[in-house]
C-alpha cells in the first residue's frame, strides 16, 4: 500500500520582519507550508517529499539540505544549473501582513520540463496536493503535463488534494485562472478552497455556494475555510459547519490556511471523520497564528493536533 506524500510547486526564501531594520530569512511557499504540516502529524512510514525544480545556487543547495534536515525529500526534481529560488518578504502591520516577491525566474516554474521526471516523483503516493499558485507559475503546456501526473497518480490510488489559492498577480487574466482551476478540480478528490478568493474569482455570495459549485464539478470532499468564521465541510451528502478556534491575540496570519490543510490532510490519511479532522485543522490553524513566519515548531504543531 503507497506510504508517501508529495506536495507539488514552489517553496521560496522567506525574509520576515524582526523589527526595524533586521531580518530573518527562512524558506516557505503555500505548498510547502502545507507539507511542513503534513510532516510534522504523518507517522515516519509516510515519505515526504516536495516536488519543484530547484537551482544549484548556494541557496538552493542550503534549501534542500533544510528539507533533509526536517525528513522531507525532493524525490525527482531537477536541479537546474544556474537557476536560483525565488524570494519573497513578509511586512506586518498588526498581526495582518502583506508581500513583496522576487519570483518571476524562479526554478520552481521548470517543475514539469521532464514529464518522465515529474511522474516518478508522484509514484507510490497516498497523498498528492497542489495549489492554483503551483498552476500560476506554469505555462499552459507545463500544467498540461501536471495534470497528466497527477491524473497517472490518481489513478494508481494517491488522493490528490487541492487548495485553489487564487492570487490575482500571478495570472494573466481571470479566465485564464478560472480555466485552469476547473481543469485541476477535475482530478482532485479533496478540494480545499479558502471562500474570500472563490469570492473574488467566481462570485460566490456564500460558502455554500462554493461547496455546490465544487461539488457539481465532481469533487466528493469539499472543505471551504473563510478565516475566523466556521469552515463548511461538504462530504458526499454530508454537510456540516466547523467554528474556528479562537486567538485573542494573533501574532502573524501567515501560513495559517496552508497549516489547516496539512493538519485536516494528516488527520485524513490517520483515518479521522471530516468533521473531527476539521477541529484538529483549527486548532493547528490557531497555533500558526500565534508565531512569526509560516512554519511553526514541530513540537507545537503536535501539540495543537492532539488537543
Amino acid at each position: 500500500m503507497a506510504q508517501g506524500i508529495a506536495s507539488v510547486g514552489e517553496c521560496m526564501l522567506e525574509l520576515s520582519g524582526q523589527g526595524g531594520e533586521q531580518w530573518r530569512m527562512g524558506y516557505a511557499g503555500d505548498t510547502f507550508n502545507t507539507l511542513w504540516t503534513l510532516r510534522a502529524l504523518t507517522e515516519p512510514e509516510h515519505d515526504a517529499d516536495y516536488v519543484s525544480a530547484f537551482g544549484d545556487d548556494p541557496f538552493s543547495i542550503k534549501q534542500i539540505e533544510f528539507f533533509s534536515a526536517n525528513g522531507i525529500g525532493i524525490a525527482a526534481s531537477p536541479v537546474i544549473p544556474g537557476a536560483r529560488p525565488g524570494l519573497y518578504a513578509i511586512t506586518l502591520t498588526g498581526a495582518e501582513r502583506s508581500f513583496t516577491y522576487w519570483r518571476s525566474d524562479a526554478a520552481a516554474r521548470q517543475l514539469a520540463k521532464d514529464p518522465a521526471a515529474l511522474q516518478k516523483s508522484l509514484e507510490n503516493r497516498a497523498l498528492v496536493y497542489f495549489s492554483g499558485i503551483t498552476l500560476a507559475i506554469l505555462s499552459e503546456n507545463a500544467r498540461s503535463v501536471l495534470f497528466g501526473a497527477l491524473a497517472v497518480a490518481r489513478e494508481k490510488g494517491a488522493r490528490i488534494a487541492f487548495d485553489p489559492n487564487y492570487r490575482p498577480r500571478l495570472w494573466p487574466d481571470a479566465e485564464t485562472a478560472k480555466t485552469a482551476i476547473e481543469q485541476a478540480l477535475a482530478t482532485t478528490d479533496i478540494a480545499l478552497p479558502t471562500f474570500p478568493d472563490e469570492q473574488a474569482l467566481f462570485g460566490d455570495k456564500t460558502s455554500e455556494d462554493t461547496a455546490k459549485r465544487l461539488e457539481k464539478l465532481g469533487v466528493a470532499e469539499i472543505v471551504v475555510k473563510d478565516g475566523e468564521a466556521p469552515a463548511l465541510i461538504l462530504h458526499y451528502e454530508d454537510r456540516h459547519h466547523v467554528p474556528a478556534t479562537d486567538v485573542a491575540t494573533p501574532v502573524d496570519t501567515t501560513g495559517a490556511g496552508d497549516s489547516f490543510n496539512g493538519a485536516y490532510l494528516a488527520a485524513r490519511l490517520a483515518g479521522d471523520a471530516p468533521v473531527e479532522a476539521a477541529v484538529r485543522a483549527h486548532r493547528v490553524a490557531g497555533a500558526v497564528i500565534q508565531v512569526r513566519g509560516a512554519l511553526a515548531p514541530f513540537d507545537m504543531l503536535r501539540t495543537a493536533f492532539n488537543g
